[in-house]
């Protein structure tokens, strides 16, 4: 896999470390940065993913690149969302380095993948990326968002949170993540990572998270809307919605009450025993029942 013609060659260990000398890299929990040092684990995370030739792929946080790489051996083109300007810089020299025959298929972009706002090029049709583990539920659902070309994904995220993503009502770890990830697609499980492929290797076990895009429910509120009640609904796990909700109505228990009934939900229900769709339908009636509460 040496000569120029063939697929990208794969980070090991060797090359992790090699890297990050070569930048003084002190890898950093305030960024989430722990680093693939294992070439079969992202050659699994793209098997996983389902990406084929066709597919535009948005990584972000790519680090060192060894995902990259891997994405590189299939994708059509890889665009890359980078934070740190160290890791920016010398990403396109690595993949020059080890996939010289992708190496035009590849573009890094410099920038917070919270606040970024449009992505260069073709658009995205998936997103494949080791998150950072401190802002990966955010960083998912903006890109969700931002980029409703995105027909599928797989995302590496801290094992609890995955767990969180793809929950179902009743669970214990069933909340606002997976509320709103199911806004926009159908979300699943898809493995687990052991510790022993990061370099440094986190205190945490790693989770795969893969979802498929799916049509938002039909409203007439907005997705904001919606959201701000699922907040508000989760702001006081343990109580019911009639309680948690009141804030909403200028603080009337008897019109939250009404709104819940007028919605088909219990009042005395809580959040975690709902799905979104009971969420669009309490929005609707809340905002029947006061204008403008949940905006």
């Amino acid at each position: 896999m040496t000569n120029a013609s063939a697929g990208p060659r794969l980070l090991g260990p060797a090359d992790v470390r090699q890297l990050a000398a070569r930048l003084d890299l002190r890898p950093t929990k305030q960024r989430g940065q722990n680093f693939v040092i294992d070439p079969n684990t992202v050659r699994r995370i793209v098997r996983e993913s389902g990406i084929t030739g066709d597919d535009v792929v948005i990584e972000v946080g790519p680090g060192l690149g060894s995902l990259t790489l891997a994405l590189l051996e299939v994708a059509r083109r890889v665009v890359a969302v980078e934070v740190d300007p160290l890791l920016a810089e010398l990403l396109p020299e690595t993949i020059a380095d080890y996939a010289p025959d992708q190496a035009s298929r590849f573009e890094v972009v410099l920038a917070d993948a919270l606040r970024i706002t449009e992505v260069p090029g073709p658009a995205p049709t998936a997103l494949v990326a080791n998150l950072p583990y401190n802002v990966s539920v955010p960083v998912l659902l903006h890109m969700m968002a931002l980029l409703p070309s995105l027909e599928r994904g797989l995302v590496m995220v801290q094992s609890e949170v995955a767990d969180r993503l793809a929950a179902t009502p009743g669970s214990k770890v069933y909340g606002i993540p997976s509320i709103k990830a199911s806004w926009y697609a159908d979300v699943r499980r898809a493995g687990a990572i052991g510790r022993n492929v990061f370099w440094p290797a986190p205190n945490v076990d790693s989770g795969l998270v893969a979802w498929t895009r799916r049509e938002p429910p039909a409203t007439t509120a907005t997705r904001e809307q919606v959201f701000g009640v699922v907040d508000t609904a989760f702001a006081q796990r343990r109580k019911t919605l009639r309680s948690t909700l009141k804030s909403l109505v200028d603080g009337s228990g008897e019109r939250a009450e009404a709104a819940l009934v007028a919605a088909g939900v219990d009042p005395q229900a809580r959040g975690e025993t709902l799905v979104l769709d009971d969420f669009v339908r309490i929005t609707e009636a809340l905002l029947e029942t006061s204008s403008g509460a949940t905006a």
